[in-house]
């Protein structure tokens, strides 16, 4: 079964706000988690996010493109990545998700997969009745 291992945390809002060191220290605490998910043949894919400022957002509600500069939500805390992992059940899904290095300062929302395109069959795959 597929998840999604969507990482929530407070956004940096200026430089500085961390040193050197602790964005060292993050980014090897992710290298090492991203490794173990790959060495335990889990991890499909691993994404991390650029800051919200670099955000847009786009809608047709109206039936015309509405474009907006940002997140569409002011939330305190912001998607900063996901990890697509391919485990048997939740249960699985929620011990990798308790390893995330950024469950020390947020949240990781685990969500079921329904359906993926697979670029190697050029198809849709799955059932979209999950």
């Amino acid at each position: 079964m597929r998840y999604t291992l969507l990482l929530h945390y407070p956004e940096m809002m200026a430089d500085g706000q961390l040193s050197d060191e602790a964005i060292e220290q993050g980014q090897a605490a992710f290298n090492d988690y991203a490794k173990a998910l790959n060495a335990a043949g889990v991890l499909v894919s691993a994404e991390v996010l650029q800051p919200t400022s670099a955000t847009t957002s786009v809608s047709r509600k109206t039936g015309e493109l509405v474009v907006q500069d940002g997140p569409f939500a002011d939330t305190k805390e912001a998607l900063g990545g996901s990890f697509v992992i391919d485990v048997a059940d939740l249960d699985s899904a929620m011990e990798w998700a308790g390893d995330a290095p950024s469950i020390q300062w947020g949240t990781v929302e685990i969500r079921p997969g329904a359906t993926w395109f697979d670029t190697s069959a050029d198809a849709w795959q799955g059932d979209p009745r999950s």
